[in-house]
């Protein structure tokens, strides 16, 4: 790829002079947990914002080792992405790994970032205590791609010019850090060069109350969850096995205390209301069983998720218009990281 032109012009396809950046780890399959928690509040942001989107495949290196799995796993989430509804023409969507002025800053910004910060870091700190814990050495198995980590994202972040970041709650520390990181070469280099300062928005959501398959919050790390694009057959199958008590079905029952319940609830559309508050109803009052709700869950699923799935699979075919979107993308991103990083190199007495 060629080296971008330092343009002062808007790269960004919005008008409005303000940054959203959303980044996307592809550590996994996509499930209805990331729909309703993380992407559909965050392509929201489109509305108000110059909004960029990216694909951190860089990142997901901390934890995956299998090559194919990992273009598998970028592929599909930026598939995911535009079939959620992402417009890469109102957007900006991009690799991490297309933007190799990314990687330069960050050397640049990890040489005014202290290293007490980055031992605060709670990925580090959590996989720290876990050694301790288990009675190994505190830092076992920990690479300095995780140790590292804060750095790079908070270049992911200022290198775009972002005014906003969208996280979840459990996030909020990066973009913290990427505030803090861009004070301090500021402090240092502000005479000759000023990053923006960026701030963390938690969006509204389910993410924290989407109960997965075994009632606990859906997530990877419970192996709970319901995959965005699993077969018609294999999405009824895996709703079926969503446990319940064995209250009968003339009996009253508690709607609010049982996942499958509450996971219709949260994925239903506004068009399917009445059902959520006939099945609500019918529980309470006695006269459903959960095997029908099962029943209600699956078709509201199917009928959310199965426009979707095929434009998923269209996108995953080699050579779909997803490699036009990024390619697009990646050109317009380098655009401004490459002002952002020739000024940097400037301010640092590089160039």
């Amino acid at each position: 790829m060629s080296a971008p032109s330092e343009s002062t012009g808007s790269v960004s396809p919005g008008s409005t002079g303000r940054v959203s950046l959303t980044g996307i780890k592809p550590s996994g399959e996509p499930h209805l947990g990331n729909l309703l928690g993380a992407i559909r509040p965050a392509l929201r942001l489109a509305e108000e914002y110059d909004s960029m989107y990216f694909i951190a495949d860089y990142h997901a290196l901390t934890s995956i080792r299998d090559p194919e799995l990992k273009r598998h796993y970028t592929r599909s989430v930026a598939a995911t992405w535009m079939a959620a509804g992402l417009d890469p023409e109102r957007t900006t969507f991009y690799l991490q790994s297309d933007v190799p002025e990314t990687f330069e800053l960050t050397w640049i910004m990890s040489c005014v970032t202290g290293k007490g910060l980055m031992n605060r870091a709670h990925a580090y700190k959590a996989a720290r205590d876990r050694n301790v814990e288990a009675g190994e050495e505190p830092d076992a198995g920990i690479n300095m791609g995780l140790y590292n980590y804060p750095v790079l994202m908070a270049v992911d972040i200022l290198i775009m010019e972002t005014d906003v970041v969208p996280v979840g709650k459990d996030q909020v520390q990066h973009v913290e850090y990427a505030a803090d990181i861009a004070g301090s070469f500021n402090h240092l280099y502000g005479d000759h060069y000023t990053f923006k300062i960026p701030r963390a928005i938690v969006p509204e959501g389910p993410a924290e109350t989407l109960p997965g398959l075994d009632g606990r919050k859906m997530s990877k790390s419970y192996d709970n969850t319901i995959p965005l694009f699993l077969p018609e057959n294999k999405l009824k199958k895996l709703v079926r096995r969503i446990p319940t008590d064995s209250t009968p079905v003339e009996d009253p029952k508690d709607p609010d205390g049982a996942a499958v319940f509450q996971i219709l609830e949260q994925v239903a559309p506004a068009s399917a209301a009445d059902v959520v508050a006939d099945t609500r109803k019918r529980l309470e009052a006695g006269g459903m069983g959960w095997g029908e709700v099962k029943n209600v869950l699956f078709e509201v699923l199917n009928t959310e998720l199965a426009p979707m799935r095929e434009r998923y699979d269209a996108l995953m075919e080699p050579g779909s218009e997803l490699d036009d979107a990024l390619a697009r993308g990646a050109e317009r991103a380098r655009a401004r990281a490459g002002r952002v990083l020739s000024a940097a190199r400037r301010a640092v007495g590089i160039s």
